[in-house]
C-alpha cells in the first residue's frame, strides 16, 4: 500500500477501492475502515515522554499582562531594537527582549462607534467580535511597522511609528491584508517592503487568496477557483532566498503552508490535506492570461505519516523554517495532527528544502477528469508540458529565450499553469517518517534552534507548545527524538498562540490569551547532581567539577572542556564516583508501635523506577506491610523488625547508552519510640539497631561506584493501586505528564509467610488487638439493632409478607369486623354485576370483537381494591369464536367460603 497519503491508499492504488458518492451502501464500510485504523492507531501509537516535568510555580518565569486587555497572540521579535512588540486586542506594546515585565511602550487602537454598530448589525458579538484584534505586525523599516486589525469585520492597516510610538492615524483597506474574523487562521510576511499574505478576502471568509501588496506594483493574487484554494487554513509563509551565489539565476521564493480540503480525491466527507505552495518573488502576473493573477502558483502535498500503521497526519498547525548559510541546508519542521481528534496524537515532521525545491521543479502535474456519474476527480496528467516549464520563476535559460518576467510567458504555459496548479509528487519527510510522535497531546505552535555541544556536534532542539499551556523541548540524536523536559509556562490550562525564539538571550517567548511569557531555553541549574545532569540529555547543560553544578555551556564559554560533562546519549558513567553515604547522612525517623511511617523520595524524571533497600535487602513481596509508591514508602502498623535503614534508588534506562544507571535519592534510619516498660515485666526485646549493625549492613552495599547493575526481579509489579497524597514532596501539576501513571501506584507486598507478627508479650501489640476486638464487637451490636428496628418497622407498615402480617394481627388485634361491611359491600357488587351482564348478553347477542378484546382485558386485571367504591363496578361478560352468549361466568366470588381479611392475603 502506498505510504504518502492515506487517501491514496483507498483508492485504486492499495487494497481498496473509494466507492463512488452514490454508493451509500459501500461508503459505510470505508467508514468502517477507518475507524478500525484510528482505534488501531490510538491503542498502539507511540507514547513518547518527556523525562522531567517543570510546574509554572516552581520556575521563575517572567509574565506581562494588563488588566481588561487579552488576546496577546501576535508577537515580532526585533533584535536590532532589543524589543518584543505585543499585538493584543485594541492595543499595542513595546516590551524588553530582555525582560518583558518591563513595558516601554504602549498604544490604543480601538473602534469607533459607527463600525461597531455594522458589525453588530450583521450579527456579530459586540463584547467579543467587533473589537479591534491586532493580527499583523510587519518591519517596514528602522522607522516604521505595519499593523493591521480586524478592526470590527472590517479590517484597516496604518504604519506604526517607532520614534513616538504612534499611529500614523491614515488607515488603510485592510482587505486581503487581514483576516475579517479574529479566530480565523491566516499568515503575513514582510519580504523587502512588500507584504505577502493568505488570508479570506471577504466578509464571510468563503473568498480565499494569497496575494501581495506594493507601493509601487498593483496587488497580485490567485485565481478565485477550488482548484486553485479549497477553503484553506493558513498557519505559516516565509521567504526562502537564493543568495549570492546564484549560478543559474534563479530568483527568491515565497512559500506558503496550510490545509485544505481535497479536491483530487472521492470520499464520504471532507478529506483535509497539508499543502505547501510557491510563488516567485519577481512574479508580475500574465499579460493577457492571469492578468494580475499569479503567474508562478504550484502547490503540492505534504506528507506526515505512519508508514507501519498505514495512518496519515492530515492536519498541519504550524511551521518552522530553520535556515541554514545556503538555501539548500534549510530544514522545514511542522507539527501535524489528525483531522480526527479523538486519536490523540501529534506527531513533528521535517523536511529537506531541497526535496521541496525538487518536487516543484520536475514533479508532474495533475488535471480535472470527468468520471461516471460526473464526479470529477483529478488524475496525473500525461500530456506533453509546454516550454517553458509552467510555474516556473524566470531564470537565465529563459532569458536567453527573451522571457525577462512574466509577462513575456507565452499563453499557452500561462494557460497550463492556470489549469493545473496541483502537483501529483509529494514532499516526503527526512526518515521517511515523522520525527517526533506524541500520545494525548495537542501541538500548536514549533520553534527549533541549532545547538553545538561540546562534542562539537550540531543538534537541532525542537520547542513544541501545546493547547494546554505546556511547552516540550526535544533533542534530535542519531535520529532519534529524546524529549528532554516539559515545562508548564502558562498558569491556565490555555493554548500557546504564539511561539518565538531568541538566540542572542536564549529566551522563548510564548504569547496567549491571557498574556505574555518569557522562558529560558534551559533550566540546568535545577539539576542537582552529575547523574540527574548528564542523563537529561540536554545540549545546553553540562556538569562543572569544579563548582559541583550543572551550568550553561553559554553562560560559561571560558571553561576549560576537561572541567565539564556532558554526553547526549545519557552515559553518567563519565560521572566522578560517588562513595557511600555514612550515618550521619540517613534521616531519623521514629514512630510509634503499631502506627503508620511515610518516608518521602522525590523522584525528578519520569523515566526512572524506583527500588527501596531495607538493611541491605531489596523489598520484594517477601516483605511485609510495606507499600512502594513513586513519590515513597508507606509502612504501616511498624513493628520491631521494621527498624533499620531505608534506602531510596532510583533506576534510569538510557537507551542511547544501553544500559541502567541507578542513584541514591533518600535514605533513613527507622527506629520504635516505645513507652517506659514496667520494672516487673520481663521478656524485653531489643528494638534498636546498634551503630556497629548498621555501619556493617552499610558497608555490604560498597563504598565505592554506585552499583549501576540492570534492574531483573528486584522490581515487582504492583497489585494493586492505592492513593496516597505524601505532604513533603511537590506535586505534579495535572497539566504535565504524570509519571508513568496518573496515580500513585503502590506494590501491596504480602507478608511473609516466614516472618510471624509480634506475639503477646509485646504490649503494644496487644493493646492494639484488644482494641481491635472491642471495635468489632461494638460494630456487629450497632448492626444488628438496626436491623431489628428495620424488620419492626416494615411488619407494622404492612410491608412483609402474610406471615409477619398475621404476627403484627396477633400481637395488635383483627380489624375483621370493622372491615367486614366494606368486603360485604364489594360482594354484593360483584353479585349486581353478573346478573347484569347476562341481561346485557342476551339483549346484545352481536357484539363485536374489539369490545369483546376490551372487556377481556379489564377481566384480566387481578389488583386488589380495597375501597368501598370497588363495588360499584361491572364486569362484562364476553363471548369468543361465535356470536352467542356465553353462560359461564369469568370467575366467581365466594365472599362466605373464603372471607377477605386483608388486600394482600391469598
Amino acid at each position: 500500500m502506498n505510504q504518502y497519503s492515506l487517501a491514496d491508499a483507498m483508492t485504486d492504488k492499495g487494497n481498496f477501492t473509494v466507492p463512488k458518492l452514490s454508493e451509500s451502501n459501500m461508503g459505510f464500510g470505508v467508514l468502517g475502515v477507518f475507524l478500525g485504523l484510528l482505534l488501531e492507531v490510538s491503542t498502539h501509537g507511540p507514547h513518547a515522554v518527556p523525562r522531567t516535568s517543570w510546574r509554572h510555580q516552581d520556575l521563575d518565569l517572567m509574565e506581562f499582562s494588563e488588566p481588561d486587555i487579552f488576546n496577546y497572540s501576535t508577537l515580532l521579535l526585533s533584535e536590532k531594537k532589543d524589543a518584543l512588540y505585543v499585538g493584543a486586542r485594541e492595543a499595542i506594546f513595546e516590551l524588553s527582549k530582555k525582560n518583558v515585565t518591563v513595558r516601554n511602550n504602549k498604544v490604543q487602537w480601538t473602534v469607533a462607534q459607527h463600525p461597531m454598530m455594522m458589525c453588530t448589525l450583521k450579527g456579530k458579538s459586540k463584547e467579543r467580535d467587533c473589537l479591534n484584534y491586532i493580527r499583523v505586525l510587519q518591519v517596514v523599516d528602522d522607522e516604521r511597522l505595519y499593523v493591521c486589525g480586524t478592526h470590527a469585520f472590517q479590517p484597516q492597516c496604518d504604519y506604526l511609528n517607532l520614534a513616538d510610538f504612534s499611529l500614523d492615524g491614515r488607515p488603510e483597506d485592510g482587505r486581503g491584508k487581514c483576516s475579517f474574523d479574529p479566530s480565523q487562521s491566516f499568515t503575513t510576511v514582510m519580504v523587502d517592503g512588500e507584504l505577502y499574505s493568505g488570508t479570506a478576502y471577504n466578509f464571510l471568509g468563503s473568498e480565499p487568496i494569497i496575494s501581495r501588496y506594493s507601493p509601487s506594483q498593483s496587488l497580485l493574487r490567485t485565481e478565485y477557483s477550488t482548484s486553485w484554494l479549497n477553503e484553506p487554513s493558513f498557519v505559516f509563509a516565509d521567504v526562502i532566498r537564493e543568495g549570492t551565489n546564484r549560478v543559474d539565476g534563479d530568483d527568491d521564493k515565497i512559500y506558503y503552508f496550510f490545509t485544505e480540503v481535497s479536491v483530487e480525491y472521492e470520499f464520504f466527507g471532507k478529506l483535509l490535506i497539508p499543502r505547501v505552495a510557491r510563488v516567485c518573488k519577481g512574479d508580475l502576473g500574465g499579460q493577457r492570461t492571469l492578468q494580475k493573477k499569479w503567474t508562478s502558483f504550484l502547490k503540492a502535498k505534504l506528507v506526515c505519516s505512519m508508514p507501519e500503521l498505514n495512518f496519515v497526519f492530515n492536519v498541519v498547525h504550524d511551521v518552522f523554517i530553520l535556515k541554514g548559510a545556503d538555501w539548500r541546508d534549510t530544514v522545514i519542521y511542522g507539527v501535524f495532527t489528525s483531522q480526527w481528534g479523538n486519536v490523540g496524537l501529534s506527531a513533528v515532521c521535517a523536511y529537506n528544502m531541497t526535496a521541496v525545491e525538487e518536487v516543484f521543479s520536475k514533479g508532474k502535474y495533475m488535471q480535472k477528469a470527468t468520471v461516471e456519474q460526473s464526479h470529477t476527480k483529478w488524475v496525473r496528467y500525461n500530456g506533453i508540458t509546454p516550454s517553458p516549464r509552467p510555474g516556473a520563476c524566470i531564470n537565465n535559460l529563459m532569458r536567453q529565450q527573451n522571457i525577462s518576467s512574466s509577462l513575456h510567458l507565452p499563453d499557452k504555459t500561462l494557460q497550463f499553469v492556470k489549469d493545473h496548479p496541483l502537483l501529483e509528487d509529494p514532499v516526503l519527510p527526512i526518515g521517511n517518517g515523522p520525527r517526533l510522535i506524541t500520545k494525548d497531546v495537542n501541538y500548536t505552535q514549533i520553534v527549533v534552534e541549532r545547538v553545538r555541544a561540546l562534542d562539537q556536534n550540531i543538534y537541532d532542539v525542537i520547542f513544541t507548545g501545546t493547547d494546554k499551556g505546556v511547552l516540550h523541548k526535544s533533542v534530535v540524536f542519531e535520529g532519534e527524538v529524546h524529549i528532554v523536559e516539559e515545562i508548564q509556562l502558562l498558569k491556565n490550562s490555555e493554548s500557546i498562540k504564539n511561539l518565538l525564539l531568541s538566540s542572542e538571550t536564549r529566551s522563548l517567548y510564548a504569547g496567549s490569551d491571557s498574556g505574555v511569557v518569557q522562558s529560558p531555553t534551559a533550566f540546568c541549574g535545577r539539576y542537582l547532581s552529575c547523574d540527574d545532569c548528564v542523563l537529561a540529555r540536554d545540549p545546553y547543560c553540562a556538569w562543572d567539577l569544579h563548582t559541583a553544578a550543572c551550568v550553561n555551556i553559554f553562560d560559561a564559554p571560558s571553561k576549560p572542556n576537561g572541567s565539564l560533562i556532558q554526553s547526549l546519549n545519557g552515559d553518567a558513567d563519565k560521572c566522578p564516583s560517588v562513595s557511600g553515604r555514612s550515618l550521619k547522612d540517613y534521616h531519623s525517623v521514629k514512630v510509634k508501635p503499631g502506627s503508620s511511617a511515610e518516608l518521602p523520595c522525590l523522584v525528578r524524571s519520569n523515566l526512572a523506577q524506583v527500588m527501596w533497600k531495607s538493611n541491605g535487602s531489596v523489598l520484594t513481596e517477601a516483605s511485609r506491610f510495606h507499600l512502594i509508591g513513586e513519590n515513597g514508602l508507606l509502612i504501616y502498623s511498624v513493628a520491631p523488625e521494621d527498624q533499620g535503614h531505608y534506602e531510596c534508588w532510583s533506576v534510569e534506562w538510557a537507551p542511547a547508552a544501553g544500559k541502567n544507571f541507578s542513584r541514591l535519592l533518600a535514605a533513613y534510619v527507622l527506629t520504635l519510640d516505645l513507652p517506659p516498660r514496667p520494672p516487673h515485666q520481663t521478656g524485653h526485646v531489643t528494638t534498636t539497631l546498634g551503630s556497629q549493625e548498621i555501619s556493617s549492613a552499610h558497608a555490604a552495599e560498597g563504598n565505592g561506584k554506585i552499583d549501576r547493575a540492570p534492574l531483573t526481579s528486584a522490581l515487582a509489579p504492583p497489585s494493586f493501586t492505592a492513593t496516597v497524597q505524601f505532604t513533603s514532596p511537590p506535586q505534579t501539576d495535572s497539566s504535565l505528564t504524570p509519571p508513568p501513571s496518573s496515580t500513585i501506584k503502590f506494590q501491596h507486598l504480602a507478608p511473609s509467610s516466614s516472618t510471624p507478627r509480634p506475639g503477646s508479650q509485646d504490649p503494644a501489640a496487644e493493646y492494639l488487638q484488644h482494641n481491635n476486638s472491642t471495635a468489632l464487637l461494638f460494630l456487629f451490636l450497632l448492626f444488628f439493632l438496626l436491623f431489628l428496628a428495620a424488620l419492626v418497622y416494615n411488619c407494622y407498615m404492612q410491608y412483609l409478607p402474610a406471615p409477619c402480617l398475621r404476627l403484627r394481627a396477633a400481637l395488635l388485634g383483627s380489624h375483621k369486623s370493622a372491615n367486614q361491611p366494606e368486603y360485604r359491600a364489594c360482594e354484593a357488587g360483584l353479585m349486581e354485576a353478573s346478573a347484569t351482564d347476562k341481561i346485557n348478553m342476551t339483549e346484545q347477542p352481536t357484539q363485536n370483537g374489539s369490545q369483546a378484546t376490551q372487556n377481556l382485558r379489564a377481566l384480566r386485571d387481578t389488583g386488589y381494591e380495597t375501597e368501598p367504591e370497588c363495588g360499584n363496578g361491572r364486569i362484562p361478560s364476553h363471548s369468543f369464536g361465535d356470536d352467542s352468549p356465553s353462560q359461564e361466568k369469568p370467575f366467581d366470588v365466594d365472599c362466605e367460603s373464603q372471607p377477605i381479611q386483608f388486600a394482600d392475603a391469598d
